[in-house]
């Protein structure tokens, strides 16, 4: 979806008069719902004149040009794309333009620049428009049909090649190509070679319509690569309901493909019963079977997990790990299948991310935008695991939304606890403990009583001796060992000058203090991403939250209770006054409770070898330890 389209000679025309950038303003109030900041609306003043004289220049007038056309199921958005036809083939013609200001830039090192205006490096231009064009025919099964249809460029308007020296040396290939003010000749002669010159608006209306017609989905070669990079480096062994779920799922699409129907698979399991396993077998084997398939979830960090470790060796793969609000828009039955993978993590609408804007527009219910672009939609969920306001994956609400969808529903439940070191009593005692399961607490001891589990569970005096087993379990059975905490600190960003910014110990008890994880988009030299934290070694010593833990498993887990949640008598108290949590504040009092009650069952099942427990509350800590004991 592009903000406008129009002829070369036209856009020309309305840039020239002082009313491309209005236009565009108000399409984009109206298509993002915000406010368009002054610095987009000055690129669009600036850069997109040069181009279109260029174009008109060229004899190129003619040409359907797409501005600020959104890529299918991502938020990144491309300058210019211009609709044509090849003057050689006669087949349609596409070129993704990237526009600059730049006057003055530097390589630093392989894809990164350093630009005077930005405190931080930015992608070289090339490397930008050649992740655009690829990602659009990865997407586009129709362009990866037409394997010379897209080409793209980046036009640096107000920079000469001796401005850029070092930018001028990047390689360049259909996929990208980089033109200064200097070379605007070759711009031209680049142009007229892709779009042919004679074709004529109607031509060009054509090519252009086509291209907004196209489904969307990944390409067979996408999918190849898929199905190498997951299924093929690492085998998964599916056991007893896992296979279930697969096969089921398998049925489903073979079904939906014979008989046009529609059915949602819901897969129901407690941290570590196997869902994710599931997940990713079912993206690499339909991938191999050349299935258009998506995997989404509601988490960056997870999502940012999963793009890295499946997609480590070619980052082509990355582009199929979606979120749940990427789907706004998009057409019926665009995949065949859909995997949401930590359901419960859905929610009322698709919000975006970088706004914060409900897109209304085009927005209905999420649980709906999900259902309705799969002909089999896949949600794996933990109904134990909702702990943010808005959160609303559930087998109930998928149910009803799927039957009000006119599609069939498949259930299965998960048993089993194949994370925890294996322990179902470790499942079944947190259950207990927090007040999750029908029969009350039971003491570690009496619960494994005549059993060969194995599961360590313990109780810290104070967190410096919880981060002191954690460390000697690391350093005696190896494994990663990370420390959580209740949301019940202050969370500042990082302080320091660039390159030498470092975290802010903001959990305090006692002398002891530690800093929470870095914030998302906030990075800091020694530490890792906020998306990496419960994976990359150098996240112990900082102190995770919800928000990076869910979702991951690591061997040894320490999980400080905040007085946000407390035992007084025979129950649990939730107290929102120590919450620090700005989403769950806003919860009601009902809800409050639950999801608190919910954040520590997460963080308290994220061991696969052992689990340490402190409470900053004396009463509620004298509880851990006899509950440990």
């Amino acid at each position: 979806m592009a903000l406008i389209r129009g002829s070369a000679r036209y856009l020309l025309t309305e840039a020239q008069a002082g009313r491309l950038h209005q236009l565009l303003s108000e399409q984009a109030r109206h298509q993002w719902e915000h406010q368009v900041g002054v610095g987009e609306v000055r690129s669009w003043m600036r850069s997109l004149p040069p181009l279109l004289n260029e174009l008109v220049d060229a004899g190129l007038g003619d040409v359907e040009v797409l501005l600020e056309h959104k890529l299918p199921h991502s938020p990144k958005r491309v300058d210019v794309i211009l609709c044509g036809v090849h003057p050689r083939t006669g087949e349609v013609s596409y070129v993704l333009v990237e526009l600059k200001q730049w006057s003055k830039a530097e390589l630093l090192v392989a894809d990164l620049v350093s630009i005077a205006a930005y405190s931080d490096a930015v992608l070289h231009p090339v490397a930008q428009v050649r992740a655009y064009c690829q990602y659009l025919v990865d997407s586009t099964p129709a362009l990866a049909d037409l394997p010379l249809a897209v080409h793209g460029i980046a036009y640096l308007h107000n920079a000469t090649s001796t401005d850029i020296p070092s930018l001028m040396k990047y390689r360049s290939d259909r996929f990208g190509r980089m033109f200064t003010e200097d070379f605007k000749s070759e711009l031209v002669e680049h142009l007229r070679a892709l779009l042919d010159v004679a074709a004529g608006r109607d031509q060009a209306r054509e090519s252009a319509d086509r291209f907004l017609r196209f489904a969307h989905g990944p390409s067979k070669p996408l999918l190849q690569l898929a199905a190498k990079e997951i299924q093929d480096r690492e085998q998964f062994v599916l056991l007893d309901e896992q296979r279930v779920a697969y096969q089921l799922v398998e049925q489903a699409v073979a079904t939906a493909r014979a008989q046009r129907t529609q059915t949602v698979v819901v897969v129901l399991g407690g941290p570590g019963s196997g869902k994710s396993v599931i997940a990713l077998s079912l993206l690499g084997e339909l991938s191999r079977q050349g299935r258009k398939v998506h995997h989404a979830t509601g988490s960056s960090a997870f999502t940012n997990t999963m793009r890295k470790v499946a997609g480590s060796r070619n980052t082509r793969v990355k582009t199929m790990f979606k979120y749940f609000n990427n789907y706004v828009g998009s057409e019926p039955r665009e995949l065949d299948v859909l995997i949401c993978d930590e359901a419960h993590r859905v929610r009322e609408n698709s919000v975006n991310r970088w706004t914060g804007k409900e897109m209304r527009a085009l927005a209905g219910r999420q649980i709906d935008e999900l259902i309705d672009v799969a002909w089999v939609p896949v949600f794996l969920l933990d109904e134990n695991q909702i702990v943010r306001p808005g959160e609303m994956g559930s087998l109930d609400e998928i149910t009803a939304a799927a039957t009000a969808a006119g599609c069939g529903v498949e259930i299965i439940r998960l048993d089993g606890q194949f994370r925890c070191g294996g322990s179902d009593a470790f499942d079944e005692w947190v259950g207990r403990l927090l007040g999750l399961a029908q029969l009350p607490p039971i003491s570690w001891s009496r619960m494994t009583a005549g059993t060969d589990d194995d599961f360590k569970v313990v109780a810290a005096a104070n967190p410096a001796a919880m981060e002191a087993w954690l460390r000697s379990q690391s350093e005696r059975h190896s494994g990663i060992a990370r420390l959580a905490a209740g949301y019940c600190w202050p969370w500042s960003d990082p302080i320091g000058t660039t390159g030498a910014k470092h975290l802010v110990a903001d959990v305090a008890i006692g002398d002891w203090k530690r800093p929470w994880n870095a914030k998302p988009g906030k990075r800091v030299p020694d530490a890792p991403e906020s998306y990496y934290w419960a994976s990359d070694d150098r996240g112990f010593g900082q102190i995770g939250c919800i928000y990076t833990a869910q979702g991951f498993e690591y061997d040894w887990s320490g999980v400080i209770f905040g007085p946000d949640f407390v035992r007084r008598g025979d129950r649990w108290v939730a107290r929102r006054e120590y919450s620090h949590d700005p989403a769950v504040k806003k919860a009601e009092e009902a809800h409050f409770g639950a999801l608190i009650r919910n954040t520590y069952k997460v963080l308290l099942t994220r061991g696969m070898e052992g689990t340490c427990v402190y409470s900053t509350d004396a009463e509620t800590q004298e509880f851990l330890e006899k509950m440990v004991g």
